[in-house]
């Protein structure tokens, strides 16, 4: 299984690249991680209207479906999404495992993700009930699905 970040941003701080990396490099080799960095759609010369930020989703949204892995179990983190316990998510992630198929988690931009996105996913999952920004997100992400392997795998990192 590989599991895949999908992820509206680019040129991030070097904390987020090194929060990011840190985890990824400690996955094992059953759950690889990678990043693949979407560049957000540009604004537009001062547009902010309704209309402008739907032309972006929708753009944006065009480009992250071309980068997701063929056959791939589609999450979309989001706000509204469906929240659960570390404990759920590493049970989730060993029914995955089983199924084989690769896992692709799509990070939205400042603007979220297009409604078309949100309703092709396999599942929708909120990290938060916070609104956290999306570079932070990556972070915790990728440190919950360590924490979720470490669980499955028996290792210590996880205390409960």
């Amino acid at each position: 299984m590989k599991l895949h970040v999908v992820a509206v941003g680019h040129r991030m701080p070097e904390w987020v690249n090194a929060g990011f990396e840190e985890y990824a490099k400690r996955m094992p080799r059953e759950a690889r991680l990678f990043l693949t960095e979407i560049k957000p759609e540009s604004r537009g010369s001062g547009a902010a209207g309704a209309q402008a930020v739907a032309r972006m989703l929708r753009d944006e949204h065009k480009r992250i479906v071309a980068a997701l892995p063929a056959g791939c179990c589609k999450v979309v983190l989001d706000e509204r999404g469906r929240s659960f316990p570390t404990r759920q998510l590493a049970d989730t992630m060993a029914r995955w495992q089983q199924e084989g198929r690769d896992i692709a988690f799509v990070i939205g931009g400042a603007d979220g993700t297009a409604a078309a996105l949100r309703e092709e996913a396999d599942l929708l999952w909120s990290l938060s009930p916070l609104t956290l920004p999306h570079a932070l997100v990556r972070v915790v992400l990728a440190e919950q699905l360590y924490r979720a392997i470490s669980i499955l795998k028996n290792h210590p990192y996880h205390r409960e």
